[in-house]
């Protein structure tokens, strides 16, 4: 008499145990060229592809960190124009911060280092008083509009 074959045991997860070569993740950083970041196969095994990814992470945090320092609102301007400019803007800025996000959780030690010079250089150029005039000086972060 021949039993019927079962499926595959569940793991700790419910779901059926996967080839280990089928997908490795990483829980600590690690320091290397071959991963994934932001897309499946990419950068993959090659260098040039992963100095790439380097750079896009590094822009993304750049533009990240000017979208937090921009003030596309005037004083004066109609209020619910404006609401709508900052919500526009606020929203771009959440996904691009998110992007660097899921970038950092591929665990790179060069992504992570990517990120955070991305974030202090564009924080130099854009948010710092470095390259702002002395009548900026009293301008804070939580500045309301009507403020400005």
């Amino acid at each position: 008499m021949d039993m019927p074959m079962l499926p595959p045991a569940a793991n700790f997860t419910g779901m059926p145990p996967m080839d280990h070569m089928e997908m490795m993740t990483h829980l600590i950083l690690y320091w290397g060229k071959n991963g994934e970041i932001l897309f499946s196969g990419w950068p993959g095994t090659r260098s040039g592809m992963y100095a790439l990814a380097l750079i896009a992470v590094f822009l993304i945090a750049i533009i990240d960190e000017w979208l937090s320092g921009c003030r596309p609102i005037k004083p004066g301007s109609n209020q619910v124009a404006a609401g709508l400019v900052q919500a526009v803007v606020q929203g771009i800025r959440m996904g691009v911060a998110y992007m660097v996000m899921l970038a950092l959780m591929s665990f790179n030690g060069g992504v992570f280092l990517a990120a955070i010079a991305g974030h202090a250089l564009g924080f130099l150029a854009f948010r710092s008083m470095v390259f702002k005039g002395r009548e900026t000086t009293s301008l804070t972060r939580w500045s309301r509009p009507s403020e400005v």
